[in-house]
């Protein structure tokens, strides 16, 4: 077994977009990071060695933001700081706003794992082979599932006009 610190210092920008892509807060998202390592520590003779090291430790994130929330008794926060733009006028920031939230109505909208994929692609900057080392699949599957979920939610903006 690697040693943590080097594990560390290989994974946590992994585990903190990943956490980031699920929470849109930095501060939490870096609070729930340290979490993840501190967890990680004290746990790592649990690890098996029956995936990567990078999935296991964003699946130890991923159990620490549902506490999270459910101790929180919160729903997934939509980050307005991420669909920041500029706009010149009242009715043009409200269009805005209202295009964003339909924009997430409608990612929100398609099945797992092609919303996480969506949400780890977009707002949490992950690459594909990143996303694909998270959930345990291919870096070709992470860019087909991206792109056919980009496909469907164009088409759903088409039938709303």
């Amino acid at each position: 077994m690697e040693d943590m610190e080097q594990i560390y210092q290989e994974y946590a920008q992994t585990v903190y977009k990943f956490l980031l892509s699920q929470c849109h807060n930095a501060s939490l998202a870096e609070e729930l990071t340290q979490e993840t390592f501190y967890q990680a520590v004290r746990s790592i003779n649990r690890f098996d060695g029956s995936c990567k090291i990078s999935v296991w430790l964003c699946q130890i994130g991923k159990h620490l933001w549902y506490q999270y929330l459910q101790k929180n008794k919160r729903e997934i926060p939509a980050d307005e700081a991420a669909f920041d733009i500029a706009v010149s006028s009242a009715e043009e920031e409200t269009l805005s706003r209202e295009s964003h939230l339909e924009l997430l109505k409608q990612i929100h909208g398609l099945p797992e794992p092609a919303r996480e994929v969506v949400y780890l692609r977009a707002f949490g900057g992950l690459s594909f082979r990143e996303i694909g080392d998270v959930l345990g699949r291919t870096e070709t599957w992470a860019r087909v599932t991206f792109y056919r979920s980009k496909e469907r939610i164009k088409g759903g903006f088409e039938h709303e006009i």
